[in-house]
């Protein structure tokens, strides 16, 4: 579908055609106005849930994953950066209140903020109305003692205001060295499955960013965990066609299924990319359902699965929780066709060639001061809405040339642009992507550098 075919067909879809016609001009970061306010027409008794096989816990298919709450806006805390409270309570208190039961955050989200504004916002509620899950995340050298290790396990209770944890994680684990480096080497594994028999953590699992060899290696008797869950990234691009190190999710899936070990979903919208889906990709899905949104259609297909238990969602703002909540009140489970067409869809978003990046912040704080999250959602934006100076299409080219670096300019202050990468390479180990940050900054600054030069 050519991008004018495409504009005639959602055109009559207002809020769709918003997001098109806005260009790539702009990029909201967290502090940004939120969304327009839509009606209050979702259903509170009709959320899906599923059951963990070996508790009998009733989890919500959606989980309200804490990692993307709103900031205020910058100089509304004195110089200190705050999430924005009263806004956090008012979206868990309507997820609540629709049915939503299972909250997840970690030492690390929100610039490390994220756990205690969960904290907040839940103790508000009963303690059996919710399940918390949050996570060891021990991921920096000096964060690997085992003092230091405990001291953030021990933290997280606190902040949450808890005094037992319903599914804990080693997080985001890659190959045997980082498992040993973080969690056998300071005995914090051992710790662990203790505080688990007890009781002080209910379940226990891990989060898988990494080789498909290591992944089959903890499903062996020579780890030595019995896992009760296991958090995997599934969405309909990673399914079959997982970039980098990351493995397809199709396998991962299959294997927890043998074992009869639960799936919890991460990035079932890559971070909004596939809320955010190409023009053409937006075409082909908007034929099929004109009044859905791209985000629902991925949704869809993380909880169409019968072995996943919940899929986490990143939610800003309150539009987003009531978009999920429209797809998960109840689940429409993917039908054969419709699993064909997003296969289909997946290999056009193959076709663009973005840079696969979910906007996790891993990265962040740059030493140099880049926005890195923001370089990169600039570059996929302009590419995916067809504003991208093609110099096969002389007609458009001039016009998308200013509009990205109008845009660009806009979006990111000149001091923290992709210009002022140093190449120090401190960023890449943190990326659960595997993106090399800096030759893709380098990219993208020859890119712009070229555009700048053509007056």
């Amino acid at each position: 579908m050519e991008r004018r075919q495409f504009l005639k067909t959602v055109g009559g879809t207002a809020a769709v055609s918003a997001a098109v016609l806005t260009g790539c001009g702009e990029v909201k970061r967290p502090g940004a106005s939120p969304p327009p306010r839509t009606p209050d027409d979702i259903p509170k008794d009709k959320m899906t849930y599923r059951v963990h096989p070996r508790s009998g816990d009733k989890v919500s298919l959606l989980g309200f994953g804490c990692m993307r709450f709103p900031f205020l806006p910058v100089g509304a805390g004195g110089g200190e950066e705050l999430i924005d409270q009263d806004a956090v309570n008012e979206m868990i208190d309507y997820a609540l209140d629709h049915g939503v039961n299972y909250f997840d955050s970690s030492p690390v989200y929100c610039r490390g903020l994220s756990e205690r504004a969960t904290g907040i916002a839940l103790s508000r509620h009963k303690r059996d109305k919710f399940f918390v899950s949050t996570k060891l995340s021990n991921m920096s050298q000096g964060a690997r003692s085992r003092e230091a290790s405990i001291a953030m396990y021990r933290n997280s209770f606190k902040q949450l205001q808890v005094d037992y944890i319903d599914y804990y994680l080693v997080h985001s684990v890659a190959n045997y060295e980082i498992f040993k480096q973080r969690y056998l080497d300071n005995g914090m594994l051992d710790f662990l499955l203790a505080e688990r028999e007890a009781g002080r953590i209910r379940h226990f699992g891990w989060s898988f960013h990494g080789e498909k060899e290591f992944f089959d290696w903890t499903l062996t008797p020579e780890c030595g965990v019995d896992w009760d869950f296991v958090l995997i990234q599934l969405n309909y691009l990673d399914w079959r066609h997982a970039t980098g190190r990351n493995v397809n999710a199709e396998y991962l899936y299959g294997e927890l299924q043998k074992r009869n070990i639960p799936a919890m979903v991460m990035e079932p919208l890559l971070g909004g990319r596939l809320a955010r889906t190409n023009y053409k990709a937006q075409g082909m899905l908007k034929q099929a359902e004109p009044e859905k949104s791209a985000a629902s259609w991925a949704l869809r297909f993380a909880g169409s699965p019968p072995g996943v238990l919940t899929v986490l969602s990143g939610m800003t703002y309150l539009e987003h929780l009531k978009d999920n909540l429209r797809t998960y009140c109840p689940l429409n489970p993917l039908s054969g066709s419709e699993y064909k067409l997003l296969e289909e869809v997946a290999r056009v978003i193959l076709d663009f060639q973005t840079i696969n990046c979910t906007e996790c912040n891993y990265c962040m704080p740059c030493p140099y001061g880049l926005d890195i999250p923001g370089i990169i959602m600039h570059y996929n934006r302009c590419l995916n809405e067809g504003n991208f100076p093609n110099v096969n299409d002389e007609e458009n080219y001039q016009r998308a040339r200013r509009a990205f670096l109008i845009g660009y300019d806009r979006a990111i202050p000149k001091l923290r642009q992709a210009a002022m990468c140093t190449k120090c390479n401190l960023c890449h180990p943190e990326c659960p992507q595997f993106i090399r940050i800096s030759d893709e900054m380098e990219k993208i600054d020859q890119f712009v550098e070229k555009l700048r030069k053509e007056k």
